[in-house]
C-alpha cells in the first residue's frame, strides 16, 4: 500500500514540476488507482504484486468509489451554478442598499465627496463587460472588483499560459491551462464576495456582441486584436454605450472614452482601417515592461469609476497618453469623424 501512495506523490511531484493542470494530475491517479484495483481482482492471493499493492481490492475500491462521487458532486454542482447564472452575494439585500459589511469594504469611498454614498451604491447597480482578462484586463477586473462594482462580465477565449503571468496579474501559477475567464472570477471572487461575476470563455463576434452588450452599462476594451476592436466599437455605438478603450505598447499606453451618444467619436474615427502589421506588431515579439499593463488598466478603471459615480471628466473626445520610459504623460483631443462610418451621421444602420 505504501509503494502506491509514493507512486501517487511522484506523479503529483512530476506533475507539479510541469506545470501540468490539477485535472490532469487528478486523471492520472484515478488511472493508477484504477490499475491497482485490476492488479488485486485478477492475480491470486499472495501474489508478490498484489502484497506490495495492499492484498485486498476493497480499500481501492472504496477509495475510487469515493473519488467518482466527489467528482460527480462537483460536476454536478458547476452544471447547476451554470444554468443557476451568476453567483448571488452572500447577503441578499435590496440592491439599493449597503450592507453593514460593504459600508466597512468601501468607507475609504464613501468618505470620498465626489463619490460617498450614493455613488457607491450606483456602483453597486453598475454592470461592466470586460473584453478581454490579459494584460489589462486582469487589473480593471480586480479594481472594478475593489471598487465594489456589483455585475463584473468578462469575455476571453483564451487559456493561462506561463508567459501570461508576467504582467496579467490576475491569474497565479495553479491557473496555467485554466480559461482565463474562469481564473479571473475565482481571483475576483476571493477579493470581492460582493461581486457577481458573469464569463463568457468565447470569443467576441458580431454576432453575439450585440445581445451580449445589452445586459451592461459600460464596455471596458482590454483586446488586443483590431478586429475585436473594431466589432466592440460598432456594437458599441449601436448600443448607445460609453466604451473605455485602452492600448498597449512595450513600455507606452494609451487610454480614453469613446462614446458618440455624447457627441464623441468612435474608434473608427481614429483608426478607420487596420493598422500595418509590420507596424502593429504583438508584444510576443516586442516585449511589455510588467507594471504598463497594471498602469494602463488602473487608468482604465478610474475612468469607469467616473462614469457610475459622475465624479471628475472623464476622457470623453481626449487620449491620455502614458509614457513609462521616460515617466510622461499628455492628453490629446479626438475629433469625431463627420464621414465615418460607425459613428457619422450617413453610417448604416444594422
Amino acid at each position: 500500500m505504501f509503494v502506491v501512495f509514493l507512486m501517487i506523490a511522484v506523479l503529483w511531484g512530476i506533475g507539479a514540476a510541469m506545470k501540468a493542470p490539477r485535472k490532469q494530475r487528478w486523471i492520472m491517479t484515478g488511472i493508477l488507482l484504477g490499475g491497482v484495483l485490476i492488479v488485486q481482482l485478477i492475480l491470486p492471493d499472495g501474489h508478490p504484486l498484489r502484497e506490495a499493492t495492499g492484498s485486498s481490492p476493497m480499500l481501492w475500491a472504496l477509495i475510487l468509489a469515493f473519488g467518482a462521487i466527489v467528482y460527480a458532486y462537483r460536476l454536478g454542482l458547476g452544471k447547476l451554478r451554470a444554468a443557476a447564472g451568476p453567483s448571488m452575494a452572500p447577503e441578499p439585500v435590496d440592491p439599493s442598499k449597503l450592507t453593514e459589511a460593504e459600508l466597512d469594504r468601501y468607507a475609504r469611498h464613501i468618505v470620498l465627496r465626489e463619490i460617498g454614498g450614493a455613488g457607491q451604491r450606483a456602483l453597486k447597480q453598475a454592470k461592466v463587460l470586460i473584453i478581454g482578462a490579459g494584460g489589462l484586463g486582469s487589473p480593471v477586473g480586480l479594481y472594478l472588483a475593489a471598487s465594489g462594482v456589483g455585475t463584473i462580465g468578462i469575455i476571453d477565449d483564451d487559456t493561462v499560459d506561463a508567459s501570461n503571468l508576467q504582467r496579467q496579474i490576475i491569474h497565479t501559477d495553479d491557473a496555467i491551462g485554466v480559461p482565463k475567464v474562469e481564473s479571473a472570477a475565482d481571483r475576483i471572487a476571493a477579493l470581492n464576495p460582493y461581486v457577481s461575476v458573469r464569463t463568457y470563455n468565447r470569443k467576441l463576434t458580431a454576432v453575439n456582441s450585440a445581445d451580449l452588450f445589452a445586459d451592461f452599462d459600460i464596455i471596458v476594451d482590454g483586446s488586443d486584436s483590431y478586429d475585436t476592436r473594431s466589432i466592440a466599437n460598432a456594437a458599441a455605438v449601436a448600443a448607445r454605450k460609453p466604451l473605455v478603450s485602452g492600448a498597449l505598447g512595450s513600455w507606452d499606453g494609451q487610454v480614453t472614452v469613446f462614446d458618440p451618444a455624447q457627441g464623441t467619436g468612435c474608434y473608427a474615427c481614429l483608426f478607420p482601417t487596420a493598422p500595418d502589421p509590420a507596424v502593429n506588431t504583438s508584444c510576443a515579439a516586442t516585449g511589455v515592461a510588467a507594471p504598463v499593463p497594471g498602469i494602463v488598466g488602473s487608468l482604465m478603471t478610474a475612468e469607469v469609476v467616473k462614469l457610475i459615480t459622475g465624479a471628475g471628466t472623464p476622457l470623453r473626445g481626449q487620449m491620455l497618453i502614458y509614457d513609462g520610459l521616460h515617466a510622461d504623460t499628455r492628453k490629446i483631443a479626438l475629433r469625431p469623424n463627420p464621414q465615418c462610418p460607425v459613428c457619422g451621421p450617413n453610417r448604416k444602420e444594422s
